[in-house]
């Protein structure tokens, strides 16, 4: 669900890093156990490795000892703030067999890019490579749904102007959902590159807002005597 999907999905972002969604029950993360030990990972940060963490949408963070995955880190989440629950996750999962036969259950497209609005600079430069090598690999034969996922999720502001002035009808249905297709629509680049920009300020803030108390919680976890020692 990381930069490693992103280098499958033709987006490539160097990464020493993998990133995991998983179902977060007990019997899961026993498999996730075994096979963290298999890696020879160590728990590198906190929170600790408990099911209620992962269920409140913190995320465990790992650094392997095994010679063949020595410093990977690896990070597993279950929660994402805008992103579905794990089940339907994994109903719309993409698989990818590599040449040696190990196949890869891949989050969709479309919930990489969901997964990816977050506050992080580097996130939305990755967004819009994953949404432009989707179009430019499909355009000569979209059918609705992709059509439909360009106007929804395209940041290249003469790309969206191209698939909304091809779909104005289209466009202007999503536009309940995305306001900023009416721009699209009129014709006017440097309104749909204005309103791009104000899109991505305010997902920002929201991806900030949902990650206020997990970092507070974070902190109270690493200091867990500040607030009593600060006790009159």
């Amino acid at each position: 669900m990381g930069g490693q999907a992103c280098v499958f999905y033709g987006a490539a972002e160097f990464s020493r890093d993998t990133d995991f969604a998983i179902l977060a029950d007990a019997a899961n993360l026993a498999r996730l156990r075994k096979a963290l030990a298999d890696l020879r990972a160590e728990l590198i940060a906190v929170p600790s490795f408990a099911l209620k963490y992962l269920r409140r949408g913190h995320a465990l963070h790992f650094r392997c000892q095994h010679p063949e995955a020595s410093r990977m880190r690896v990070d597993v989440m279950a929660k994402m703030r805008g992103v579905d629950s794990f089940s339907k996750l994994w109903k719309r999962r993409t698989t990818i067999e590599l040449p040696d036969g190990t196949k890869c259950d891949l989050l969709s497209l479309p919930d990489l890019v969901q997964a990816k609005k977050t506050q992080r600079d580097k996130d939305w430069p990755m967004i819009r490579r994953l949404v432009e090598a989707h179009y430019f690999a499909h355009q000569a034969n979209a059918g609705r749904a992709q059509v439909e996922f360009w106007l929804r999720e395209l940041r290249t502001p003469e790309l969206l102007l191209e698939v909304a002035n091809t779909n104005p009808r289209l466009a202007r249905r999503l536009a309940v959902r995305r306001p900023l297709l009416q721009a699209a629509v009129s014709g006017s680049l440097a309104r749909v590159a204005s309103a791009l920009a104000k899109e991505e300020s305010s997902l920002r803030a929201e991806d900030q807002a949902y990650w206020r108390p997990l970092l507070e919680e974070l902190e109270r976890l690493r200091h867990p005597n500040r607030d009593s020692a600060r006790s009159p």
